[in-house]
């Protein structure tokens, strides 16, 4: 059961990363991007065939994410210049992006011009260096013995992934929300939030909507690029359904951390993207449920994240209703009394 949990909070750091991509571009600029199911192979894509090819793995990675905006940038370019609807140019970047993928892969080999996976349990990934170091530091053993004194049987095997992921994450996260405040950031969100008010002040908002799909699509490339690296393969179809993972993660946080700042937004979208992954691991464990059934389960994820606020805010706002009209009741007999008494103090002046 450890493991297991210990796994989904690993990976949904990982997803953490792709979500606050999905935010840049549903949330922020307000634009239905699907590129993401196809930048998220991409960013894996780049990464393993350069490490396969030889190249240093934080190098291969750094390259993923530009091609990751690259992508994003196209699919901006296809609706500003292009003037494509915009979840038609998501749709369009998404399936050229599948083949462009197997191509990228197609370069680790001689005998084709495309390849659907490429394996890299023998090649050195982004964590195989830190890992080694990180066990050498004893901080494994110590927290296992911990784990084990408390009756837990399968501790993982290590505990490096887990505190490197967090760094990078949380570092990330700090960049968005201070790139978010810059002039360009304020611009970005103003562009989301009206575009007509924004080209009133003379704002290039094409620019702006190439640029901050550029830099969504960067952030799930990147965390394509770890995913293919932790799990030791990248795969033309792991993309399928990463937009409902990062919508899901977006959703979660927002429920539950609610969105009054820029900074509890950011990190509400991480934290979701992690109880996601762990609220998918305890249902797969239930005797009914297969790993097939994993599109289902996070489409309930996320109905059940959608429908359940609405359900509480009605219930609040009856409560508020009810409130108001007491209130309304209570100041009302309050008036008639004075009324009443008045009358009563003027009778006996009389």
């Amino acid at each position: 059961m450890f493991a297991a949990m210990f796994g989904s909070v690993e990976q949904g750091i990982i997803y953490a990363i792709m979500a606050l991509g999905v935010y840049l571009s549903f949330r922020v600029l307000d634009f239905p991007d699907l590129t993401v199911d196809g930048s998220f192979v991409t960013g894996g894509a780049v990464a393993a065939s350069m490490v396969v090819l030889g190249y240093n793995p934080i190098v291969a990675t750094l390259f993923a994410l530009v091609a990751g905006f690259l992508a994003g940038c196209l699919t901006g370019l296809l609706h500003t210049k292009g003037k494509i609807n915009p979840l038609l140019s998501g749709i369009l970047m998404m399936i050229a992006l599948y083949s462009i993928n197997l191509r990228i892969m197609g370069t680790t080999t001689e005998h084709s011009v495309s390849r659907p996976n490429i394996p890299l349990m023998k090649e050195e990934t982004i964590f195989t260096k830190f890992v080694e170091f990180w066990s050498s530091l004893g901080i494994d053993q110590a927290l296992n013995g911990m784990l084990a004194s408390m009756g837990v049987k399968f501790p993982p095997s290590t505990w490096g992934i887990l505190f490197v992921m967090i760094i990078v994450t949380l570092l990330f996260k700090l960049l968005t929300d201070w790139l978010l405040q810059t002039e360009i950031g304020l611009a970005i969100r103003a562009t989301g939030d009206n575009k007509k008010m924004i080209n009133s002040f003379s704002a290039n908002t094409d620019y702006l909507i190439i640029f901050g799909l550029g830099l969504s699509n960067a952030l799930v490339a990147f965390s394509g690029a770890i995913f293919a690296q932790y799990s030791k393969s990248s795969d033309v179809g792991m993309g399928i359904g990463m937009i409902i993972i990062g919508l899901a993660s977006v959703i979660i946080g927002e429920a539950i951390f609610g969105t009054k700042t820029l900074v509890r937004t950011t990190m509400a979208v991480v934290v979701g993207a992690i109880i996601y992954r762990i609220i998918l691991g305890l249902a797969l464990r239930v005797d009914i449920l297969d790993a097939s059934d994993m599109k289902l389960i996070t489409a309930v994820i996320v109905i059940l994240a959608l429908v359940i606020p609405q359900l509480f805010e009605k219930q609040r706002e009856k409560k508020r209703k009810a409130r108001r009209h007491a209130e309304r009741i209570a100041a009302l007999n309050v008036s008639r009394g004075k009324g009443a008494d008045s009358v009563a103090q003027t009778g006996t002046d009389r």
